[in-house]
């Protein structure tokens, strides 16, 4: 599964997806088609409620599609098993969540080690990996503090260092600099993008905020469920 850049990373085509029953059903995707090139930084914008994070999910394998095909990193998720499906997550793809999910009882250390210890890497060498990885977002000094001892900027480069530390082929980003100021906005988003240049890391980032639309490759618009323009340049996308 070792792509180049420019080869499609995922391919998406048809998908439609659906939540509740009867009178209550709501058709959540209309036919989305999309193709997602590997190594590129993509984000998905649009108004809330238009299907963004539902396409993300499906991606990552955690929601199926009703109707489509999905294709990740040349694999139908859909078709695996459950525990195929957890074990394709583990393998390939990171996360990288808008409220960070850091485990409070956890130092920052032993956060970042969880996706290492899930893949049955030994604990003194998790560590000595999370550790690694720390240091290179600029928290090398802060290996034994807990979370709740660090500003929201600094527990976000946690949640990617967590997310990059077993260095995925494809990470997934639901609002990485929502609950940022612009210079800490800013600062995260030099550091996914460069990490992710560095270990050739497809990024999808699902995002309203407008000032971090010039790190994009390139950028998919969405609204009422589908794709309706992908542009090349963050500067077509303003």
């Amino acid at each position: 599964m070792n792509l180049l850049r420019n080869e499609t990373a995922v391919e998406i085509r048809g998908v439609q997806k659906y939540f509740g029953t009867g009178d209550a059903r709501v058709h959540v995707l209309r036919g989305v088609e999309l193709d997602i090139r590997s190594g590129e930084l993509l984000m998905m914008v649009g108004p809330s409620g238009c299907g963004k994070t539902t396409l993300i999910s499906i991606v990552a394998g955690i929601l199926d599609a009703d109707l489509g095909i999905c294709r990740v990193l040349g694999e139908d998720v859909k078709a695996m098993s459950s525990s195929g499906k957890t074990e394709f997550r583990r393998a390939h793809i990171g996360f990288v969540f808008q409220a960070f999910n850091l485990i409070p009882a956890l130092t920052l250390a032993e956060n970042v080690s969880v996706p290492l210890i899930l893949r049955n890497v030994g604990r003194k060498e998790a560590l000595e990996q999370s550790a690694a990885m720390l240091d290179r977002v600029g928290l090398g000094n802060r290996v034994n503090a807990m979370p709740t001892q660090l500003s929201g900027g600094q527990q976000q480069r946690v949640a990617i260092a967590r997310a990059l530390v077993v260095k995925p082929q494809l990470a997934v980003c639901d609002e990485p600099t929502s609950a940022l100021d612009h210079e800490n906005g800013r600062r995260v988003m030099e550091m996914l993008q460069r990490m992710a240049a560095e270990e050739k890391t497809t990024l999808v980032v699902v995002t309203h905020d407008a000032r971090i639309f010039g790190y994009a490759d390139r950028i998919a618009k969405m609204n009422d469920g589908r794709v309706v323009e992908v542009v090349e340049s963050a500067a077509q996308a303003a």
